[in-house]
């Protein structure tokens, strides 16, 4: 993607031209030692500073498993602090994040497996009464490009996390290096109600400028602390972490 341009309006306020994680990394050295992400579930809790290095791990746990630049990482699974950590960790390594409803059932599974091309799969082990990896195991071998699926809480999920170790930080930050504002960061399905869900493509652009604006005409500043109960699978979810300089917390 070359040559794009944007039209600006009367605003004096400019645009901005970012990455999520060069974004990121402005947050963790103004705010280190503040509340970046509180889980009031688990009781977990993730100062900036934490937080920028647990998401730095798990995107070198990704390049290590042989995730590149635009592929395809699935997230089927329900609001959890990992769910945050895979956001910023794709986004830090030029993958899209494909982000799939929690209740899916196999076919609806399968479908967005094949149509997006997912190669990777972070999934909760369950939900409700759906066992995911059975699930999975129902379709996988349907879905040519799906080559690991880790789940969270599971050893899967540590063998992730503990592949980080054969990638340097600066072979991640060379990766970093070779992103723009403007390539795509996440695929977001529509709800398919008159046909197959439609995936929908966003960019570091468009959800970093959607957030800050946001929190720009509610008057949030960094002192602010914000409750998110919706799922996180859809858009309202990403705007709301590109609005937060303050605390977001999980019901």
């Amino acid at each position: 993607m070359s040559g794009l341009s944007y039209a600006h309006g009367t605003s004096t306020t400019a645009l901005l031209g970012d990455t999520i994680g060069r974004n990121l990394d402005r947050a963790v050295e103004a705010f280190g030692e503040r509340e970046a992400l509180v889980d009031v579930v688990s009781g977990r809790r993730w100062t900036y500073a934490a937080f920028g290095a647990a998401v730095d791990e798990l995107a070198r746990g990704l390049m290590a498993s042989g995730v590149a630049k635009g592929d395809r990482v699935g997230i089927w699974a329900v609001n959890c602090p990992e769910w945050v950590l895979v956001q910023y960790a794709t986004a830090r390594i030029g993958a899209v994040m494909v982000t799939i409803n929690p209740a899916y059932r196999a076919h609806e599974l399968a479908y967005v497996l094949r149509q997006a091309g997912i190669s990777v799969l972070a999934a909760s082990l369950a939900h409700r009464t759906s066992d995911y990896r059975s699930l999975v195991e129902q379709v996988h071998a349907d879905c040519p490009a799906l080559r690991s699926v880790h789940y969270i809480g599971d050893p899967s999920w540590d063998e992730l996390t503990a592949a980080a170790r054969s990638v340097t930080p600066e072979q991640l930050a060379s990766r970093e290096a070779e992103l723009s504002c403007d390539d795509p960061i996440n695929i977001q399905y529509t709800s398919g109600t008159t046909g197959f869900p439609k995936g929908a493509t966003l960019s570091h652009h468009n959800i970093l400028n959607n957030g800050y604006f946001v929190g720009e005409m509610v008057a949030y500043t960094e002192h602010d602390r914000v409750c998110l109960p919706v799922p996180f699978y859809h858009c309202f979810e990403w705007f709301a972490f590109g609005v937060c300089a303050g605390e977001m917390t999980t019901p």
